[in-house]
């Protein structure tokens, strides 16, 4: 017995599947991200990590083989400016698949594969967050300093307006 052999048919015809598969690779590659099922993440995945390798080293072979399997120009180019040089120093294991949990209709595994390197615009404005969260630390520091000196003016002062008030009654 070969367990395991070759790949998952997905329940798709071959040109169906290799159409889907060259589509979600493609997406792969423009996004970094993508939202998908177990079974295709897995799928995508061989064909990715395959053409990510082939884009480390830039030649004229290897951009026509990958040219035969991304159609899209612009996405093709990102893979060899892009992508490629910076997975240059990694041996494999380019991407990676997140758990999200089950859908809804037919309770399939989601999940969302995406580059290794891939950083949520959120994680550079947190970072920015924590910049400006420390600076305001700073100027508060020094307002906390001169902030004693004018509470105490301003408690004084509305009491000296108090007492004339008294007075006067």
């Amino acid at each position: 017995m070969n367990h395991k052999s070759g790949f998952n048919a997905l329940s798709r015809t071959s040109s169906h599947r290799r159409a889907m598969l060259r589509n979600m690779t493609t997406s792969l590659f423009r996004y970094e991200r993508i939202t998908t099922t177990k079974a295709k993440a897995l799928e995508v995945r061989k064909c990715a990590e395959k053409l990510i390798t082939r884009a480390k080293v830039d030649s004229v072979h290897n951009r026509r083989e990958a040219a035969k399997f991304i159609q899209d120009e612009i996405v093709l180019a990102k893979l060899f400016t892009n992508i490629g040089p910076r997975m240059k120093d990694r041996d494999g294991g380019y991407t990676r698949i997140l758990k999200m949990g089950f859908r809804q209709g037919d309770a399939a595994d989601i999940v969302i594969l995406e580059m290794v390197d891939y950083q949520l615009d959120g994680d550079k404005s947190s970072k920015a967050k924590k910049d400006t969260k420390a600076k305001k630390t700073e100027s508060k520091k020094t307002d906390a300093k001169k902030a004693p000196a004018k509470k105490t003016a301003k408690k004084a002062e509305p009491k000296a307006d108090a007492e004339p008030a008294n007075a006067a009654e």
